[in-house]
Parts: C-alpha cells; sequence; structure tokens
C-alpha cells in the first residue's frame, strides 16, 4: 500500500464539518440524479470527431471504475497516479480514486522516466494510470525500477503492450474487474464515509528551482475555492461550455474543470494541445482558462492584419478599438453609463468587427475566460478586453488551490493581478512577500515536515516567494519571484519577467530570458519568432538559407535591437538590455529550458548557454 507518511501534516488546520453531498468523490453522482441525459463531457473519438457523455453515463462509467480499483485492494488514504494528456478517462479515474477516499498524484503527460519515477517513489504509487504509447513506454521503463509500482491502467486500446508485459491492463478490461456485488458494496460504503479532510490530490511543483515538492490538497479545499469563486465570478451557468486545454495535472486546469462540473458546465476535453485553435473552432466554447501565451498569440495575429490592412479598414479597425475601449473600461468597467453615440457605435462594432474577429478564432461565444500562471502583458490584456473578449486575470499558486486574486466582473483595475479572494487573507512580509492565509491553501507537503514548517510564518501564513504589494482597494500588484531577482555588479536589483514581459509584446519576438545577476549590465538570449522575421527578412530582401544564417544576420539584429529600444523607453537606464543574442532554435520542455507549464528554467538555461552569454559581456 501507498506510504501515507505526511499525509496528516497539519490537517488539522483544516478541521471543519464535513458535507458529503459535495465532497468531490460522490459530486457527479449528484449532478446526475439532477441532470440525467444533458451532456456533461465532450471528447474526441478516434477520428477527432467530437463525442458527447451524459452525466448519467458520466456517474455510471465512474462507479466501473470505483468498482475496479476495489476489486484491485486500493485503499481509503491510497495514492493513485495519473500520467496522460487530457481526455474524459482521465476525469473518470480522478473521480472514481475520489468515491474510494483515495489520492490523485497527476503527472505532465510530457514527463521524462526519471520525472515520473521520482514522482512514483516518493508517493508509493502502486497504481498508475496511463495515456498514449509515450507515456506507456516511460511507465513501463519506471515499473521495472520501481519495486512499488505494481500495475498500469491504459487509457488508449491503440498502445501495443511490451511482449513481456504481464500486468498492464486497457482501461476499457480494467473497469470490467469491479462488476459483483461485493466491489460494489464496498464503493457504497466508502461513498457514505466521505470525509472533506480527506487528501484529494498531490501535485507536484515542476521544480523550476530544485526539487520537485508534493503539495497536498484536500476537498474542504477545492470546496472553498467553489464557495468563494460563486462569489467572485457571478456570470458561469449551467448554459455556458468550457474547453478544458491546460493540462489536467496544472491545478489552474484542475480547479476551473472541477468548478465548471460543480456548476454543471459541460467541459470540452482537448486531447492534443497541438491542436487547440482547430478544436477551439469546432467547439466554440463560451468559457476557458488558459495562460498568457495563448492570448499573447492571439493579439499578435490580430494585431498584424490590423497593421496590414487597407487604410480605410484600418481606420475602421483603429475606431472599433477605441470604441471598445471607451465602453468596457472606461464606462462599463466603472460602472457608468456610456454616452449614447458610444453605445450605438459599441453595438455595431460588437456585431460586425469583434464578431468577425472572435469568430476567427473561436470565441465569438466568448462569456470570460480566466487566464493566469504567469504574467500579462497590460497591451495584451487592454487590447482583448477593448475587442470585447473579457479576460479575467488572475494570481495563484499550486499551494493555494489556484486563485488568490482576480478581477471581479466589473471595477478591475489593468495592472493588477485583481482583487483578493472573499475569505482569502492577504499582507505582505520581508521583501515585500505576499502571504496568503486562508481555507484553500495547502496543508503541507508531502513527506516533508520541514519544507512544511519553512513555507508558513508563525501566524499561519504561507510564504509565496513572489513579491507585490496591495492597494487601498485590496487588489495585488505583483512586482517579482523574488528567488528571480537579480542584482547587478553595481548593486541595483532587476526584475527579469518584467523586462521580459515587456519585450515578448513584439510580434518578432516569442521569449525572452533576461540575464543580469553580478553582472555590469543586462543582457538577453531572445528567441525570435522565426516565421515572422523570416518574412519581414524576405520583405526587404535579406538573403538567407537558414535560421541561423538569419538571426546572426546583422541587419536583422539592428532591426529587432530597434524594436526593443522603442519597447524599454519607459525602464529606467540599468533596466534596459544592452546587449543580446538571437537564438536559432526555441527553448523546450524536452531539453529542460521549459517546465511542463512553458515557464523558464533559469538555471538550465544559463548553463547550456553560458558560452552565448559570455561573449555578450566581452569588452
Amino acid at each position: 500500500m501507498a506510504n501515507n507518511q505526511g499525509k496528516s501534516v497539519l490537517l488539522s488546520r483544516l478541521n471543519r464539518k464535513t458535507m458529503t453531498d459535495f465532497h468531490l468523490g460522490g459530486l457527479i453522482h449528484k449532478q446526475a440524479r439532477r441532470y440525467g441525459n444533458k451532456t456533461a463531457i465532450m471528447y474526441q473519438g478516434r477520428s477527432n470527431e467530437w463525442l458527447h457523455l451524459s452525466w448519467a453515463d458520466f456517474s455510471d462509467r465512474i462507479m466501473k471504475a470505483a468498482q475496479a480499483l476495489a476489486e484491485m485492494a486500493l485503499m481509503p488514504g491510497d495514492n493513485v497516479g495519473i500520467y496522460s494528456q487530457n481526455m474524459e478517462k482521465y476525469l473518470i479515474a480522478d473521480f472514481a480514486v475520489y468515491a474510494n477516499r483515495g489520492v490523485m498524484v497527476p503527472m505532465y503527460a510530457t514527463s521524462s522516466p526519471a520525472q515520473v519515477g521520482y514522482i512514483v517513489g516518493d508517493a508509493g504509487i502502486r497504481l498508475l494510470f496511463v495515456g498514449e504509447q509515450f507515456q506507456y513506454n516511460n511507465a513501463y521503463r519506471v515499473q521495472r525500477e520501481c519495486p512499488c509500482l505494481e500495475k498500469l491502467i491504459v487509457f488508449d486500446r491503440g498502445v501495443v503492450l511490451k511482449p513481456d508485459d504481464r500486468t498492464s491492463v486497457y482501461f476499457d478490461d480494467f473497469i470490467t474487474t469491479g462488476d459483483n456485488s461485493e466491489s460494489q458494496a464496498l464503493v457504497n460504503a466508502r461513498l457514505r464515509q466521505l470525509d472533506n479532510n480527506d487528501l484529494a490530490t498531490i501535485i507536484y511543483t515542476s521544480g523550476t528551482t530544485g526539487e520537485p515538492k508534493g503539495v497536498m490538497l484536500t476537498h474542504a479545499n477545492f470546496l472553498e475555492a467553489f464557495r468563494i469563486h460563486d462569489i467572485r465570478i457571478t456570470g458561469l451557468s449551467d448554459k455556458d461550455l468550457s474547453m478544458c486545454f491546460l493540462p489536467l495535472t496544472h491545478v489552474f486546469e484542475k480547479a476551473w474543470t472541477y468548478y465548471c462540473l460543480f456548476k454543471s458546465v459541460t467541459v470540452a476535453v482537448n486531447r492534443n494541445p497541438g491542436e487547440i485553435r482547430e478544436t477551439v473552432k469546432q467547439v466554440r466554447p463560451t468559457v476557458m482558462s488558459n495562460v498568457p501565451r495563448f492570448w499573447e498569440k492571439v493579439y499578435e495575429g490580430v494585431k498584424e492584419k490590423m497593421d496590414n490592412a487597407s487604410g480605410i479598414a484600418k481606420r475602421l479597425f483603429v475606431d472599433a478599438v477605441k470604441t471598445g475601449r471607451r465602453y468596457n473600461l472606461d464606462f462599463m468597467n466603472g460602472k457608468k453609463r456610456a454616452p449614447v453615440g458610444t453605445r450605438l457605435k459599441f453595438f455595431l462594432y460588437r456585431h460586425t468587427v469583434f464578431y468577425l474577429v472572435k469568430r476567427v478564432v473561436g470565441i465569438d461565444r466568448g462569456n470570460f475566460f480566466p487566464v493566469a500562471g504567469a504574467p500579462l502583458s497590460d497591451a495584451v490584456n487592454e487590447f482583448m478586453q477593448s475587442i470585447d473578449v473579457h479576460l479575467v486575470y488572475g494570481y495563484g499558486l499550486t499551494e493555494t488551490t489556484a486563485t488568490v486574486s482576480c478581477f471581479p466582473p466589473e471595477g478591475f483595475r489593468i495592472g493588477t493581478v485583481g482583487k483578493v479572494m472573499p475569505g482569502v487573507e492577504v499582507k505582505t512580509g520581508a521583501n515585500n512577500e505576499i502571504l496568503v492565509r486562508g481555507a484553500t491553501v495547502t496543508c503541507g507537503y508531502y513527506n516533508r515536515p520541514e519544507e512544511t514548517r519553512a513555507a508558513f510564518t508563525e501566524d499561519g501564513y504561507f510564504r509565496t516567494g513572489d513579491a507585490g504589494f496591495l492597494t487601498e482597494n485590496n487588489e495585488i500588484i505583483l512586482t517579482e519571484r523574488i528567488k528571480d531577482l537579480y542584482k547587478t555588479s553595481n548593486g541595483k536589483y532587476i526584475a527579469p519577467q518584467m523586462i521580459e514581459t515587456r519585450i515578448s509584446e513584439d510580434k518578432y519576438i516569442d521569449r525572452v530570458a533576461a540575464i543580469g545577476d553580478e553582472r555590469k549590465f543586462v543582457s538577453a538570449l531572445i528567441v525570435p519568432s522565426y516565421e515572422a522575421l523570416g518574412a519581414y527578412a524576405r520583405e526587404q530582401k535579406i538573403p538567407f538559407e537558414s535560421t541561423e544564417e538569419l538571426v546572426n544576420n546583422p541587419e536583422i539584429n539592428a532591426f529587432i535591437f530597434g524594436r526593443i529600444e522603442l519597447l524599454q523607453a519607459q525602464f529606467t537606464s540599468y533596466e534596459k538590455i544592452k546587449r543580446f543574442a538571437l537564438l536559432p532554435e526555441p527553448f523546450r520542455m524536452e531539453t529542460g529550458e521549459l517546465t511542463d507549464t512553458l515557464k523558464l528554467r533559469r538555471k538550465v538555461i544559463l548553463e547550456r548557454y553560458a558560452g552565448v552569454i559570455e561573449r555578450l559581456y566581452e569588452a
């Protein structure tokens, strides 16, 4: 059985009354009684056609999977792993484990055998759900090296099992194994014993600064997140359709998808992240949680079409954006009635220019779109709000069950990450660190009592590691990750994320890694948008035969430097990028420069590009 050491750490902090009707283990069955044949889940079949799963069928499949787990001797408190891309079976497995009062331990579908092996060993995982061939191959390798891992349960029937594999089972076969009265009785008994203080999941942090730690979240954490979102987000209903795109391993998507199911929202599960542009157009969701990078790409695409438009069309678009900004930001967001002329123009643009733009992206039925996980440029945020795409920008961590703050429906302020959520307490500590206390905060790190103690102040606030401050309206303005702050050799402190976010607004620049710690000035490694930069070079008759030749061209470098200079005009002199290198290949997860949530792994980048960086500082 899984090692349960550490699960009880600080659980007394969450000693609240049990409400079994709202425990995640019973959630889907409760909804099934209410909604029956209404669609709960949409998912892609083998030919990528969209299939529908009703609440009743969703509940039935969860019960079958729960009984199969009980037949495999899963005990309350046992850890169960899941290593898969998003699919409907992922959610079935989640809620089947919760019905047995088990604990789900998710792993990113892109994780390496070493990363999977670490989590399997640390969490003592005996059963592991896997997705497709890539995950199965890696997991099978881990199984041979980790004695605790006994069985793989494979979602995709098309996976080819190893010839000597005698223990793995396909999910469709697995769910038939518990079809007996004893397993059914055991699961029903466990459903009656659900306790909100049960541990729900252990989510391992991506490890940007060190070894991953397992963040323990209880059902009570999720239920409190639901409660406070009901207060803050009033426009979500069972008429909405959410696209589940971010990995369900990510606390943002996990908490959002669970909240959607709690609110009876239909969830469309996107299986292949690389196909999101096509699937959004097919599904046309009304809500979708996402990271800023998605909206930056949308912004770049719309701006490019706007810049390349003919004279009349361009003037029309400029006026539409100006009108949208006045209507949505100056009046509606300020809770003021717009003048008649502005209202009429906005109504016209909403049903023409804005509709056509949103239709191309697939968000023409959009209600609102939560966005978090990284800094969002104010320019991008303001532009999207102006074209009637309502982004709900927020801030949170795995340790806080996602949301600490987010935009309210009205009265939000661009430049902040929103207003602190109801029931959540925030203050600043040493070095302006954001400190958080509340019922959504983790009870600790799995098997790490010392790290757990270090993560909290004496009065019970969680140390986020983010620097910032609170406004008079209880909004949070973030300045930087404290561990990421650079100090130049001249003694000046530099916030690299602020620089990177600003420079990345340029359509010719994809990613930026600012350099400056113990250096005499700031430099940067820049991953350009190769497609856009190549198009510019061809337009200017600048010859190149390879990406490497393109990024090393002096004219191209001068062009990029000029654009950087304009973007950093408001920076102080010591914050400005003085030198940079255009890289011939992007940062990748596979090579370790990016985490699974697409954040920079600065240590890896500094090591890999050490030679390039040193040349930037040569006299």
